[in-house]
């Protein structure tokens, strides 16, 4: 286990985040908040649900987007996601989300052109390319409700 594991653990005990996503009730669209906490709950309470697969969080460079490109695989109907909220301070995950989409990973795993501290991931290169299918919306740094058009 790598330094930024240890520290991952120890943030989930230290300050646990119950909400991580919600499940809606349609296919094609998925929210992301990033660090937004409030705005995913607000979502999760608007009938924006009634339009999109799922909202989620996103708070690391490593292992969280490794759990996207996943999901993205898992679900063949997905199209786009939509990025909002605040960027998570010191990590850029938005940053590194959309620089995987453009660049992909180099030899190592590591998200090419990616300013955050530590974004290797361990998903396969074939996952990678099929996540780069869907479409990216940047909304980054819209935090109100009404800002987050589906």
């Amino acid at each position: 286990m790598n330094l930024g594991q240890i520290a991952g653990e120890i943030c989930k005990v230290a300050f646990p985040i119950p909400e991580e996503k919600f499940i809606g009730k349609s296919i094609g669209i998925a929210i992301c908040t990033l660090s937004s906490i409030e705005l995913l709950k607000e979502i999760s309470q608007s009938q924006i649900m009634d339009k999109i697969a799922i909202a989620a969080r996103l708070f690391s460079e490593n292992r969280g987007i490794d759990e996207l490109v996943k999901y993205v695989n898992q679900n063949p109907n997905l199209h786009t996601i939509i990025v909002c909220g605040n960027e998570v301070s010191g990590h850029k995950t938005g940053h590194a989300l959309f620089c995987l989409h453009k660049y992909g990973v180099d030899d190592s795993n590591r998200i090419i052109n990616s300013v955050s501290p530590d974004p290797v991931l361990r998903v396969s290169k074939n996952e990678i390319i099929n996540f780069q299918r869907i479409k990216l919306v940047d909304l980054i740094g819209k935090t109100k409700l009404e800002q987050i058009i589906v």
